[in-house]
């Protein structure tokens, strides 16, 4: 939940980034739809595992932006420090590890070169 308003941060500055991907910009902005839609796959209401979904749905992107994109860009629209970014990038990989490459090469298009 701290990384929450970071990742509000990060998300707004890569919608306003020309150098950003259309692609990348379409799943940011679904992201946020389905994150600010009061219907969830699991009801909010719900005591923690209301928000479940939402914490997947955001790990899954967040590991989806840091494989498709150049870390030097998400680095320079991150608003906390870049160690905060690399553990939650670690926790993201392990929680988005279950969901096939092949749908998140789906998501975000290829995948960038190491």
């Amino acid at each position: 939940m701290l990384l929450l308003p970071h990742m509000a941060v990060l998300v707004g500055r890569l919608l306003a980034d020309p150098a950003v991907p259309t692609r990348a910009k379409v799943v940011l902005g679904a992201t946020a739809a389905y994150l600010a839609n009061p219907i969830d796959l699991i009801p909010d209401f719900i005591p923690f595992v209301g928000y479940l979904d939402d914490v997947i749905v955001v790990a899954i992107i967040l590991d989806g932006l840091l494989n498709h994109l150049d870390r030097d860009l998400l680095l320079r629209h991150w608003p906390g420090d870049p160690q905060a970014l690399e553990k939650s990038a670690a926790v993201a990989r392990r929680l988005a590890a279950w969901v096939p490459s092949g749908i998140k090469a789906k998501v975000f298009g290829a995948r960038r070169a190491a």
